[in-house]
């Protein structure tokens, strides 16, 4: 195979690897009723069979392919066996429902759907009524008019000539969770997300003896950046699990002797609650745990390396963003807490202040690199305010201290103003969240008829705290300005969480509102 036809293709990322490692285990899948294990010969095997596949079913380089998918190993097999024939996968978030999905598939031009029926109820039914001429099912039984993936894939080519590619040719096209409208398609570069990959490697490079758990969804970036693509670039081997369960999750981190295992905030929360299996289980192997992708407490933080002994590591990054540019500085200095880390190299960052002037300080982050995606499918109006000059403007705000460390302060869009005031909702939950008593916190406004908007918050409790509402809103008046104190806070059991394994702002302001807005405003009369 001539060296130039993969060398801009992300779908063989994990190719020198395969060469060089055929019979070591790729991949442990733990979603079907027993373990199974795949060696990188086969995956490698597998990846060229469903090139091979599509392109006989009449896909063509530039085409867009809708999968929905659980945490399984065809994700993965899939998702780049379809980029090595320059076809353009468009993972799908599964906890979506019908109209979102149909949405995404509709405004992406999708020409052709691979899905696992089981990981979503709805999916099936919108392919069918979209009427796209090319369905595949995975699944013993396939639903009528479609085909059978395995057994398709069987009859493929294992032998494949990938088509030549550019740099700038778009590998694929995640969507954003939509949390506050409509998702938005993310085109990103073979070039630029192979630029990422190699630059991981050559800074942080990742011996071949690790191996690292993937449990939160494959369709989300903090899995993909932070186990599939580095592990399986560099030869190293990866355990999937079907979904997030504490439980299961701490007892696969400890029989399968993982190093590593990257995970948001809301999922190392719930981990937390089992520190009795914690004590009991062994995690000698493990030697960095990663959070990212929401912010991260500070207490949170001090509460992880206490229970599992080892490096915590924060970075901070968007899928349209590169995906990761700040993180651990190079020079080993001790990131401090509060702070994702530091601008990392090969890419620019800067702080652009209301007026659009640079600030050193603070600011909305702008981020430039190879790995920033050339636009949104389909939308030049986003994209003229977004992107400039190569500039990605992520809408989120910033402090940088003088040592070149970045804190996260909040959303450009999540801030609201009470009575004059403009209050962002992760100060107030990081007060609360000061409080022994609170494991997680979500803070939104509700309208005033006096002061505009006030916040309220939602609040998880430690196992077994008492503490309450009045105890809890006192602590936040003692602790910091009156105008930020949640005016009401509900405690639950269970923050909501979206696909992503965030908390979910969105679903909290239709609780909270419908809670409190009405109380609220009869208060204020």
């Amino acid at each position: 195979m001539p060296l130039n036809s993969i060398a801009d293709n992300l779908g063989y990322y994990s190719h020198a690897a395969a060469l060089r490692l055929p019979d070591k285990i790729a991949i442990h899948d733990l979603s079907g009723p027993a373990p199974r294990t795949v060696t990188y010969g086969e995956m490698e095997a597998r990846m060229n069979r469903v090139a091979s596949l599509l392109t006989g079913l009449g896909l063509s380089p530039g085409d867009r392919f809708a999968m929905c998918i659980g945490n399984r190993f065809e994700f993965v097999e899939i998702m780049y066996g379809a980029m090595r024939a320059g076809i353009v996968p468009v993972p799908l978030n599964t906890k979506l429902g019908a109209d979102t999905l149909a949405y995404t598939v509709e405004n992406a031009g999708c020409k052709a759907a691979l899905v696992d029926p089981a990981s979503n109820a709805f999916i099936t039914a919108v392919v069918d009524a979209i009427a796209l001429p090319v369905r595949m099912a995975l699944g013993e039984a396939a639903p009528e008019g479609w085909l059978s993936y395995e057994t398709a894939l069987m009859q493929a080519s294992a032998e494949f000539e990938p088509p030549l590619i550019g740099p700038e040719h778009p590998s694929f096209q995640p969507y954003t969770s939509g949390s506050t409208g409509r998702p938005k398609g993310v085109v990103l570069t073979h070039g630029g997300q192979l630029w990422w990959i190699r630059a991981c490697q050559h800074y942080w490079p990742v011996p071949e003896n690790e191996c690292a758990l993937a449990a939160v969804p494959l369709y989300h970036k903090n899995a993909m950046a932070g186990a599939i693509k580095p592990m399986l670039q560099a030869g190293a081997s990866v355990v999937i699990l079907p979904n997030f369960e504490p439980v299961r999750f701490l007892n696969t981190l400890s029989d399968y002797r993982c190093t590593r295992t990257s995970a948001v905030p809301a999922v190392y929360t719930l981990l937390l609650q089992h520190r009795e299996l914690i004590d009991r289980l062994d995690f000698s192997a493990l030697t960095h745990l990663s959070v990212g992708s929401a912010p991260v407490q500070k207490e949170l933080m001090f509460a992880i390396e206490d229970a599992f002994g080892c490096g915590l590591g924060e970075s901070y990054g968007l899928t349209e963003g590169g995906p990761v540019m700040i993180g651990p500085p190079l020079d080993g200095r001790k990131v401090p807490f509060g702070s994702c880390g530091v601008a990392w190299p090969e890419g620019e960052v800067k702080l652009v202040a209301s007026d659009g002037s640079t600030s050193a300080s603070d600011g909305e982050l702008w981020v430039r690199n190879p790995g920033v995606t050339p636009g949104y499918f389909n939308l030049p109006e986003v994209n003229a305010k977004r992107i400039r000059d190569g500039w990605l403007a992520t809408g989120d705000l910033f402090h940088c201290d003088a040592d070149g460390f970045y804190y996260f302060r909040g959303r450009t869009d999540d801030m609201f103003n009470c009575g004059g005031e403009n209050i962002y909702p992760k100060e107030v939950e990081d007060m609360l969240l000061a409080h022994p008593a609170v494991y997680d916190a979500s803070v939104v406004p509700v309208a005033h008829p006096i002061k505009g908007e006030v916040p309220v918050a939602l609040v998880m409790l430690k196992d077994g705290d008492g503490a309450d509402e009045a105890e809890l809103k006192r602590w936040c008046l003692d602790h910091g300005p009156a105008f930020a104190h949640p005016r009401r806070i509900a405690i639950v059991r269970e923050m909501p969480l979206n696909g992503a394994g965030k908390v979910d702002r969105m679903e909290v302001g239709r609780m909270l509102r419908g809670l409190f807005a009405e109380a609220i405003a009869q208060a204020a009369g």
